[in-house]
């Protein structure tokens, strides 16, 4: 598949696996207290990042942008991360990661030279000193100082992800208590 395709396919793709996930999952009260922390610690990365993106009319490099160049998507892999260790299935959680990253490491590249498209030698140089995925320690010192800004998080729509997250958490926790067979 390739890259563009893999951009226009994540999304159905990301509800096929949900779907899949829930379905084949064997969650008990041990693993959701593992995993739902986890996967609310990725809900409040892309919550964080959402409320710092001004997509294609800024370069973001404050917040959690000056940690990783993709905070939305290292938050989206925490969840999936969370959600897998609260499902409760070794061999699923596996299939869930590198599903997530199979798909989302071309996107992300694809995406990169996109946004050093628009932004050239200022994307060069964040890009040289901020990592593509997993964050670095310190944040980024040229970095953006601007705060959170609550309008870009509801622009965004990023609270989907939050109502996404608690339906599978929800239904996991049911799974757990026997009150629903899936």
């Amino acid at each position: 598949m390739s890259r563009s395709a893999l951009q226009r396919w994540r999304v159905p793709l990301g509800f096929a696996t949900a779907a899949l996930f829930v379905a084949f999952s064997r969650p008990s009260w041990r693993s959701l207290a593992a995993g739902v922390p986890l996967a609310v610690c990725g809900a409040a990365v892309r919550a964080w990042a959402s409320g710092h993106l001004r997509k294609n009319a800024e370069l973001a490099t404050g917040g959690p942008y000056a940690h990783t160049r993709n905070p939305l998507y290292f938050g989206s892999f925490v969840m999936a991360l969370g959600c897998a260790v609260a499902g409760g299935s070794g061999w699923l959680g596996l299939l869930l990661v590198g599903l997530f990253l199979a798909v989302y490491a071309p996107v992300m590249r694809a995406e990169a030279a996109h946004v050093a498209q628009l932004f050239g030698e200022d994307y060069g140089r964040y890009a040289a000193e901020v990592p593509l995925f997993v964050p670095r320690l310190t944040p980024y010192r040229a970095g953006d100082a601007r705060g959170f800004d609550r309008g870009l998080y509801l622009r965004h729509r990023e609270y989907r992800a939050l109502g996404g997250l608690a339906l599978i958490l929800g239904i996991l926790a049911l799974k757990a208590a026997n009150l629903f067979a899936f």
